[in-house]
């Protein structure tokens, strides 16, 4: 609905300055406009986030999950590989060639993932995608051909710096674009994208055990999701803070309204102009004509000098770091080995029901997510990690030698680790790549970097020595060590967590301006929670706020 009452369609713009919502009681002490106070001007009234957003941001929601698909698929492949390669390669790989060939794509995804924030500042997160993509085709394609360990790992590390970059990129492509009521939602459809990459990977895989070089066809097989997102993602916009960042206002106004318009079409275009106006505010260029190393400094020193900027890094880093370090991903990368080990005959199609598994509770997760809370979530599945991971050490510690899949605690180990997997699907695998609502725009890229750079360099620890201590200090020991984590990994949330369901980006960098203020985030949460309810009903009760 427009001013007078009529409804635009999303062709007709309507004009609204800037200077016509700054009132000069609205400038601080030292002359300068008070961004908050007219955020909060201009936001008065402004309930968009509130309505069923258009399918399309579905549509955008599933085409960027591809990235979520291929990362999972790479993990997921990687374990039956390991163990159907044999002689393939040359020779016979050793514990320590799977795990150069398991790190390699870790290491590259470290490096990919320190400059993927910075890429998708410059160059955009659409043409960044399509970058990762490349890199995708090419690592797989000198897999497919391999015939030396080291063009395997060749391969797995080019790989490796596509999956770094897409694993940033896809969620804060979607957090950008998702209305706050769905943001959560949206973006563990990405997690469940690689949940699903992993099922089906672990699927092909035990499907093609026996076929002669049937791994390559396994590996292979990824080309083809990539270079479909590939070509569908040069005719995708970019995100509205994006085109704001680099002064595009009209084409930021134009994704808005596809992303708040009715099915007919039809949108309330004076609220879309308020939206931009406050994405106008909180994530102007402030320094357009700067050249990249000094905007790069100037980020930096932001994103480590302004507390509530470095309040966001250690939330960000903290649980990316938690999330690799309970090992999780040692238990993907060689579940066929580990099933192997413990006497399961078909260790590729046992590692399947594990996968199954973490798919499963990561639709729970989606489901759950915008309702429950990010923060109770978590507080109510990592110290389940724990608790799993001691009854796993425990039953290697009872496994007798030459064991077979008959034997009762061969079974306990296959049951603690699906319980394992559910409380880590349900909470610390989707809750971390929320990250990016953390960071304001100015040092988002960079902050979700850093982030993303911790994550990838806790799988490389995790894959590069998992084996190697299961080795030294024995099973039981590995696993009561990741148990001791999980619990690190409580306190850190309990502590430093603050609730972010229902909040909007800005509204999320306000919390961390002046503390974690946990206690503070969850009563906003619950108030915007109840705005929400309030504004399907129609009316609100004092007594619920």
């Amino acid at each position: 609905m427009t001013a007078d009452g009529k409804t635009a369609s999303i062709e007709e713009p309507v004009e609204l300055t800037l200077t016509s919502h700054m009132p000069t009681e609205k400038k601080t002490d030292d002359g300068q406009y008070d961004a908050d106070a007219i955020a909060r001007e201009i936001a008065n009234g402004v309930d968009i986030e509130d309505g069923q957003p258009n399918p399309f941001v579905f549509l955008l929601t599933i085409l960027v999950s591809f990235s979520g698909f291929l990362f999972g698929y790479d993990t997921g492949y990687v374990s039956g590989a390991l163990v159907a390669i044999g002689t393939d390669l040359g020779r016979e790989i050793t514990s320590s060639d799977k795990e150069f060939i398991t790190s390699a794509t870790s290491l590259g995804a470290l490096l990919g993932g320190i400059i993927a924030g910075t890429l998708a500042d410059v160059l955009g997160r659409k043409w960044v995608t399509i970058g990762a993509n490349t890199l995708f085709v090419v690592g797989a394609a000198l897999q497919t051909g391999a015939h030396t360990v080291w063009t395997m790992i060749g391969g797995r590390f080019i790989m490796g710096w596509g999956v770094g970059i897409a694993s940033l990129i896809a969620p804060l492509y979607i957090s950008e674009m998702a209305p706050s009521r769905f943001r959560g939602r949206l973006v563990i459809l990405n997690v469940l994208a690689i949940t699903g990459g992993q099922v089906i990977a672990y699927a092909i895989g035990a499907g093609l055990q026996s076929l002669q070089n049937g791994w390559r066809l396994l590996v292979g097989l990824g080309i083809i999701p990539a270079v479909a997102q590939m070509i569908m993602f040069i005719y995708m916009p970019e995100t509205p803070r994006y085109l704001v960042r680099r002064g595009q206002i009209e084409k930021a106004r134009n994704v808005v309204r596809w992303i708040y318009s009715s099915r007919n079409g039809e949108v309330d275009e004076e609220v879309v102009v308020k939206k931009v106006k406050l994405l106008e505010i909180y994530n102007n260029d402030q320094h357009p004509e700067w050249s990249g190393y000094n905007r790069f400094k100037y980020t930096l020193k932001q994103l480590y000098f302004v507390p509530g900027h470095f309040r966001a890094l250690v939330v960000a880093c903290g649980l990316q770091g938690i999330q690799q370090l309970c090992g999780f991903n040692s238990l993907m990368y060689f579940s066929a080995t580990i099933f192997q080990v413990v006497g399961f005959n078909k260790p590729t199609a046992v590692s399947l029901i594990v996968a199954g598994t973490n798919m499963a509770f990561t639709i729970l997760a989606f489901l759950l997510i915008d309702i429950v809370g990010r923060r109770r979530i978590l507080l109510c599945t990592v110290w389940g990690m724990s608790a799993a991971l001691v009854l796993n050490a425990v039953a290697f510690h009872f496994l007798p030698p030459n064991a077979t899949q008959s034997d009762p605690w061969a079974i306990v180990i296959l049951l603690a680790m699906m319980l394992y997997v559910a409380f880590y699907a349900a909470g610390i695998g989707n809750v971390p790549w929320q990250q990016s609502e953390l960071f304001p725009m100015g040092v988002r890229g960079l902050g979700t970097s850093m982030a993303t750079a911790t994550n990838w360099g806790g799988n490389l620890i995790i894959g590069s020595t998992f084996l190697t201590m299961m080795d030294r200090i024995t099973p039981s020991g590995t696993f009561g060590f990741y148990a001791g984590l999980c619990l690190f990994g409580e306190v850190f949330v309990y502590f430093f967590y603050p609730e972010t369901s229902y909040l909007t980006l800005e509204d999320i960098q306000g919390v961390l301006m002046d503390g974690f203020n946990v206690k503070r985030s969850n009563q906003m949460s619950r108030e915007a929670k109840i705005k929400h309810r309030a504004s399907t009903r129609g009316e609100v009760s004092d007594s619920e706020v």
